[in-house]
């Protein structure tokens, strides 16, 4: 073909990816990128081979492997701090661990827990309350709102 690149045909390995319904395929423990294509599927509902651009929008047995392989995976990582049991060193002396606990500061948790602090502070019911952050001029905007809304009613 003439003024045409060819394309190098992608190929992904089958193995670890669910072929071995007792465990996590070892590929989505050490490919992160494919874990990202994954999740990206899963959150659009859509099989791995659409989102390469390969398939027609069917789900192939590989898609399947691989979805099913995606949720193993995900019941291995702990909710709260996202890493999985064999991360970590279990005792060897020859090992490292792969994660290293630090202090990090989130300015916005720091004024949701401030905000929390507030309401407690001042005896207001606290039962269903829920502090969210929202945008500034969001705020601003609905704020005119409701005052353009009861000067109307005072009217």
């Amino acid at each position: 073909m003439v003024g045409r690149r060819s394309r190098p045909a992608v190929r992904h390995s089958l193995a670890g990816t669910g072929r071995n319904p007792r465990g996590p395929g070892k590929r989505l423990i050490r490919d992160e990128r494919l874990r990202r294509e994954l999740e990206l599927c899963r959150e659009f509902r859509i099989p791995h081979s659409q989102f390469l651009g390969l398939g027609d929008g069917r789900w192939t047995e590989r898609d399947r492997a691989k979805a099913l392989a995606l949720e193993e995976y995900q019941r291995s990582v702990c909710l709260q701090c996202g890493t999985r049991y064999d991360d970590w060193d279990h005792g060897g002396d020859d090992e490292e661990d792969r994660y290293t606990a630090v202090l990090q500061k989130c300015v916005g948790c720091e004024v949701i827990a401030d905000k929390q602090q507030e309401l407690a502070d001042s005896g207001a019911p606290m039962h269903g309350m829920k502090v969210a952050l929202v945008p500034a001029a969001a705020h601003a905007a609905l704020e005119m709102l409701r005052g353009m809304q009861h000067q109307k009613s005072t009217d």
